[in-house]
């Protein structure tokens, strides 16, 4: 009964010290395990006096009970302390000062574009996309521009094959809407094209335009001069802003018009540099469809007339901003977009 006594206590003294979770696990193996040091008194029970066998196996069932309960304590006291430990490692101090989270913003370009489409929704207009890599039958000869024309070497582009090109122009969604199409229909096209221009302030490879047409049975210039006044009106928030329609030429239209706008920096005083003291600017080309590109695509010329428009909307956005060089547009220079943020 002494050694089973000095046993306990040596035990006890074992388990308060286990430092851990697997160290206290060993030590109820060597103690209460199938080859542990109680059980190994259990077996040989069988040795002793019948009549002491009661009274010693209860003194060991009584010691192992201790021992579990010992063990019990000691394993909820060391799982708090872990978890203690690991809350007090994961801590938030709630009085730090928060991180900042940087917001994006839309690029200039891109709001102009948005601020484009808002404008021709509200007046009945669809936004239509086209594919970038076009043909040379709807990028040119669609739109009146044969092979031999002198107009094709303003849109002078990038050939991927003798047939197939990067587009110059969005005109060629137009022609796709027209030949799938019956009219009456009024659309935008907006999307990239692809000119062979050597970077400047004013012009760039690839830049952003949005071509605008409508066809219908009594459509006419007065219509296009109404709709492009009041378009560009809006889009700079001046209601009392000059608008001027000069007679130009472009293939797919006749007659046709270059427009032109008070300028927004002097304010038509011809006292800028932006507008080369001549007090007006140059946004966008118009006029009325060629009745040769109707039927060229299935419409007929003598029911159905109909207006175009062309304008750049990266031009526009360095109008509205103030912007100098067309070239920031693509420098992805964080100091110059995040004044737009």
């Amino acid at each position: 009964m002494q050694e089973l006594d000095q046993l306990q206590q040596a035990a006890l003294k074992a388990i308060e010290g286990a430092i851990d979770i697997p160290a206290l696990e060993q030590y109820r193996v060597d103690y209460l395990g199938k080859k542990g040091a109680l059980t190994e008194r259990l077996k040989m029970l069988g040795q002793l006096p019948v009549a002491d066998r009661p009274a010693a196996g209860a003194e060991i069932n009584f010691v192992k009970g201790v021992l579990q309960t010992a063990i019990l304590n000691r394993r909820g006291r060391l799982e708090r302390a872990a978890l203690e430990q690991q809350q007090k490692a994961q801590a938030i101090d709630v009085t730090l000062p928060g991180r900042n989270v940087e917001a994006g913003s839309l690029h200039p370009v891109t709001k102009v574009l948005a601020r484009i489409e808002q404008f021709f929704a509200s007046i009945g207009y669809e936004v239509v996309e086209g594919p970038e890599i076009e043909d040379d039958y709807h990028n040119f000869e669609a739109l009146n521009l044969p092979r031999h024309h002198p107009a094709r070497a303003m849109h002078d582009t990038f050939y991927l094959s003798d047939s197939l090109l990067l587009r110059t122009h969005t005109s060629p969604v137009q022609v796709r809407v027209m030949e799938a199409r019956k009219p009456p229909y009024r659309i935008i096209c907006p999307g990239r094209v692809f000119r062979i221009d050597t970077p400047d302030p004013s012009h760039l490879p690839m830049f952003h335009q949005v071509e605008g047409l409508l066809i219908d049975e009594r459509s006419s210039f007065a219509d296009l001069k109404g709709t492009i006044v009041e378009f560009l009106r809006v889009f700079f928030e001046n209601n009392d802003l000059q608008v001027r329609f000069r007679p130009s030429y472009f293939p797919f239209t006749e007659p046709s018009a270059e427009v032109d706008v008070q300028c927004v920096n002097c304010l038509g005083e011809g006292q800028c540099r932006v507008c080369g003291s001549t007090g007006w600017l140059e946004v966008m080309g118009s006029g009325m469809v060629h009745p040769r590109v109707l039927e060229m695509s299935g419409i007929d010329s003598e029911k159905y007339t109909g207006f175009a428009f062309g304008m750049g909307p990266d031009r526009l956005a360095m109008l509205r901003y103030g912007v100098p060089d067309l070239r920031y547009f693509i420098d992805n220079d964080l100091r110059f977009l995040e004044k737009f943020s």
